[in-house]
């Protein structure tokens, strides 16, 4: 069904940023079943959103519209990576928004990881107190005063807040979905596809 969906959105949408939009959807429908259901993005889902990225600004922007995309991706690659190394975010989660980087060029791309943010501060919290609830984080919290006191690191328990593994795939797009709410060219964009359609039906 999302494939029939992206072929169809695909032939509607002439412009770049259309088909882009389209092919983002997919990748992170793709990538919340993965990361909710397995904890992992698969490389495969990555690299192909880079190259999907990377052939389509080709495509239609030739030389320009490659080195734009090679320079989001970059962009996504050297704004996460200090994410990566704090342990904030996962290496699929990076590799993620590296391809959604050149697939929507740096624009959309920095909106995208600032909401994101946000999302995930809210979304972390709630996925952490649904899995350890308050006792784990107050655990969290008396651990972490602990460390300051011994001014050495205690590794946390299994079932503290600090021990779980959180998805940020849902955070991330949120992210993406907000920015492209509050984004004039994809509102712009919207009206045009909503007027064809209904168009199309009433004919």
């Amino acid at each position: 069904m999302i494939l029939a969906l992206l072929v169809l959105g695909l032939k509607l949408i002439d412009s770049v940023l259309g088909k882009a939009l389209i092919t983002t959807f997919v990748v992170f429908c793709c990538a919340l079943y993965f990361d909710l259901r397995y904890q992992r993005i698969p490389n495969k889902l990555c690299f192909l959103a880079l190259l999907s990225g990377m052939v389509l600004q080709a495509g239609f922007g030739q030389w320009q519209g490659l080195l734009m995309a090679c320079y989001a991706a970059g962009l996504a690659l050297l704004l996460l990576l200090p994410a990566y190394y704090f342990r904030i975010l996962g290496a699929g989660d990076v590799k993620l928004m590296v391809g959604v980087g050149a697939l929507l060029g740096p624009q959309l791309l920095l909106w995208s990881l600032a909401y994101g943010i946000i999302f995930g501060v809210v979304t972390s919290i709630l996925l952490v107190v649904y899995k350890v609830g308050w006792p784990g984080i107050k655990a969290t919290a008396i651990r972490y005063f602990h460390c300051f006191v011994l001014r050495q690191y205690l590794k946390p328990d299994k079932n503290e807040a600090a021990a779980q593994r959180v998805p940020y795939a849902p955070a991330l797009a949120l992210g993406w979905l907000y920015a492209c709410y509050l984004n004039p060219q994809v509102n712009t964009l919207y009206a045009a596809l909503s007027f064809q359609i209904r168009s199309w039906i009433y004919l």
